[in-house]
Parts: C-alpha cells; structure tokens; sequence
C-alpha cells in the first residue's frame, strides 16, 4: 500500500498547485496499521514468552513503541508527543527504583516532584511487570486514543499468565502499575498543560519577516504557548537562549538573502545523499500531499518519537538490564521534553519567516521545498535543538564510540541507516532540514548550540544526582 501510494503521490505531486476545485478531500492514510498487520519494525517484533531478565527487557521497546502508534494515531503534534513520552517513562522508572535503592531517585532530579510511596511489599509484586504495564497504563490514561491501549495491556497480561506468571502475582503487579500511573497522571496536571486550550487563538505577526502559514494547508501555529509548560529539569524556557538570528532583509546583498539563497541552491541539484538524508530525518507527524482536487494526509513518527526509539536501539544493542534499558528511555523521554520547550521559547519569541515564504516571495515564485514546511516559527531548527541535546545525554549513558544502526523508519520503507555516534546521528538530523528546504543554516548551527549547552546542563544535573552511565 506504501509503495503505491509513494507511486501516486510522491515527492513531485507536492510541486503540483492544488486545482480551483469547490472542495477538498483529506484522506487520512496511516502507513501501517495501529495493531500491528504490516511490517514490523524491531519495536513491534512478536514477543517471546520466556521468563528471566532478557524476556522482561523485550517487552520494553513494544510498550514505548505502543505509545508512538497512539500518537501517530492521533496526530500529536511534536511537543505533546514528548509530554507524553516523558511521562509515561516516570511511572516505570518510579516503580524500578524503589525496587532497587541503588538506582537514583527521581525526586533529586525532577522539579516540584515528590515520590508517591509504593507501600505493597517487594516479594508480593514484580517490579519489572508492573513498569512495563504502567508505561501502557499512563499513557491509555493520557493519551487523546489512549483507550486504545488497552488491547496491548490485555496482551501483556496474557502474555505473563501463558509464561506461568502466578496470578496474585499478577494482580498485584498490575496493582503497583495503576497506583503509580495515577500518581504520575497527578504530577503531569500540575505543569499547565491543561491550561493551553485557554489561551487566545494565536494571530500570526504582521511584517515582512515574521512567520506565516506555509502551503499546502496552511495549518495553524503550533503550540504558541508551550513555553509556559513546566520543565521537568531545565530551569526555565529562557535558560538557554540562543544567538540573535541574522536579520532579516529584502536585499539581494544581505547576510539574510544568502541563506535564503543557500537553501534555494541546495533544492535544485541535492546530491541522492542529500535525499536520502532529508527523508529520513523528516519526521512530521502530518503531511498533506495535493494533486488536483484532492489532499492526502501522511502520518508519520514524531522527532522525539525517533529518538525515543534509537534508545531503545541503544539499549539493545548494549544488552543493558531491564532497569538500565528502563532509565535510558526515561532520560531521553525527559530531554526531549525540556528541549521543547527551550526550542519553543525562542521560535515565537524571534518568529522567524521560513524559507519557503521567503523564496516564494523574494527568490522564485514557484519553488517548493522537498520537505513540507512545519507549521510554526523557523528559528531556531527544533531537529537541531532536541537531537544535539538527547545525543548529550546518550553519549552520556552509552559513550562517544557507539556504533548502532538506526531502522526507525523501515515502517515507512525508508532504509536503515548506520552511525557511529549519537552526535554523528544528531548532526545529520540537523543539517537534514537544509537539505529538505525548511530550515536556514544559522537556525541549524544555534540549534546544535542552544541543544548541546541544554544537553550538558541535564548530563550535569544527572552526575549531581549520582546517576551514573548506564555500561
């Protein structure tokens, strides 16, 4: 089905202008089946029934990788996506440390955190089934679809009963899970998500270099406000303030043309390098592809949704414990979050116009970028900011030299790829988006900047907090 809708409505059709038709068709087409029918990436392999440490680490992957179909589902917009992933990795990571004392615990490392005591004895539950099972249970109680997620939590249980699993055991496992997914569920109301909806529809700003919405649909900004979430670690949206952009400017002259132009030179001859780079790092949880009459929408992972999964790659590979496989999710999860809103701070504050407005307006009239332009501010480069940043921190758990090879996007029968290191990986993420024509080269650069100082911050904060590499 993939193939032949690439066939139809490849990367071309997205040059072609929409017809003057009198309606538009939007045709959501998911590019695998939410229960898993298609293709199986290595996160959504059938589980083994096996009992011991390696038969609890496989499930991990599966219950993250849950989340990401919701999400995909639903079209959660990046932000939200890593909320979510965030959260979700608490709960479980909560239920394993006070399991095991040795581990660090959250509330040396979270802000306005206080632990929610388990007070069932530790011979009467498993720590590892109720982690596992609260990262469902979080999320089918978060999540917009969540209530989906309870064919997988019914899967897993039955999983654990057909491996001898006893079931006061069980119950009581799953007990542990549900207390733990409430609490967590209690912690996330108290960050002001929930106040977002609140805020006044957002008004793009009036003037020649500000934002606005870009072809083919024109979406609304996404999450103006999201500065006003509270971080997990950071200190505050504002802490890591990147360098002033390069000022905007008509002339054909100025430092702001050339990037332009930049972007503009590289869309027109890309080496299949270029291509091949741009594709994969994509990760726009909706494209709309147009041909005639006719728009049809892409779900597709988000970014952090990609890193959460070249984590769980990591850990793997590296045949980390169930307890390490389990802080290494949960560190991204919390990274990701907090570069969110560092990223999107700056974005609405310098409201940077995208390349696509500017060229079309200045440059070419008719000139698209390969990639669909995302519908928020360009500065500074998101990719750049939440890759460099979870890159830190995994070097930080796995070290420099960690050679993986990352299929994320198999789902989406883009071919694997291998890197070396995770900051080899976070640099091609970033210059990816000039390549795919929808980030300038200095929102690229300060990206990585503002993303590594960010990432040093949270490395520093988890070696403060006695939190160890996980090898």
């Amino acid at each position: 089905m993939y193939k032949e809708s690439l066939r139809l409505f490849d990367m071309s059709t997205r040059r072609l202008e929409a017809g003057a038709g009198v309606f538009w068709l939007f045709l959501f087409v998911l590019f695998f089946n939410v229960h898993g029918a298609m293709a199986q990436t290595t996160a959504t392999k059938k589980r083994v029934v096996q009992k011991g440490e390696a038969a609890f680490t496989r499930y991990l992957q599966p219950a993250v990788f849950s989340l990401s179909k919701i999400m995909m589902h639903d079209v959660v917009n990046p932000p939200a996506a890593a909320r979510y992933y965030a959260y979700c990795m608490l709960g479980a990571y909560e239920i394993v440390s006070q399991h095991d004392t040795t581990l660090t615990t959250l509330d040396r490392l979270l802000k306005q955190y206080k632990r929610p005591a388990i007070v069932t004895k530790r011979s009467s539950y498993d720590a590892r089934i109720a982690a596992v099972y609260c990262i469902m249970e979080t999320g089918r109680l978060m999540l917009p679809s969540g209530y989906r997620l309870q064919e997988e939590e019914e899967q897993f249980i039955a999983e654990q009963l057909k491996a001898k699993i006893t079931r006061p055991l069980l119950d009581s496992s799953i007990a542990v899970a549900n207390y733990m997914a409430a609490r967590i569920v209690e912690y996330a109301k108290a960050d002001r998500y929930g106040k977002l909806s609140a805020q006044l529809r957002y008004t793009p700003v009036k003037g020649d270099g500000y934002w606005y919405p870009t072809p083919p649909a024109y979406m609304e900004a996404v999450e103006p406000n999201w500065k006003t979430v509270r971080p997990l670690v950071i200190d505050s949206c504002n802490q890591f303030p990147p360098k002033p952009p390069v000022a905007f400017s008509k002339d054909s002259t100025s430092n702001f043309y050339k990037l332009a132009k930049e972007v503009y030179d590289v869309s027109i001859k890309p080496t299949p390098e270029q291509l091949n780079i741009a594709s994969f790092w994509d990760c726009n949880p909706f494209v709309v592809s147009t041909a005639g009459h006719m728009s049809i929408g892409f779900k597709k992972i988000s970014p952090g949704g990609h890193w959460m999964n070249i984590a769980g790659i990591a850990a793997q590979q590296a045949q980390l414990s169930f307890n390490a496989s389990i802080t290494a999710q949960m560190l991204t999860g919390i990274t990701i979050h907090d570069a969110f809103i560092s990223c999107w701070d700056e974005k609405f504050r310098s409201n940077r116009i995208r390349p696509e407005t500017y060229i079309n307006r200045y440059i070419n009239i008719k000139w698209q970028p390969l990639l669909q332009t995302p519908p928020f501010p360009e500065y500074t480069s998101g990719h750049s900011v939440i890759s460099t940043a979870v890159s830190e921190v995994l070097t930080y758990l796995f070290g420099d030299k960690f050679t993986y090879t990352d299929n994320t996007e198999e789902m989406f029968e883009i071919p694997a790829r291998t890197f070396t290191s995770f900051r080899q990986a976070a640099a091609e993420a970033a210059v990816s988006r000039l390549y795919g024509g929808i980030h300038y080269r200095d929102a690229i650069e300060n990206g990585q900047q503002q993303g590594r100082e960010l990432g040093a911050f949270i490395v520093g904060r988890l070696q403060a907090a006695g939190l160890k590499p996980v090898k």
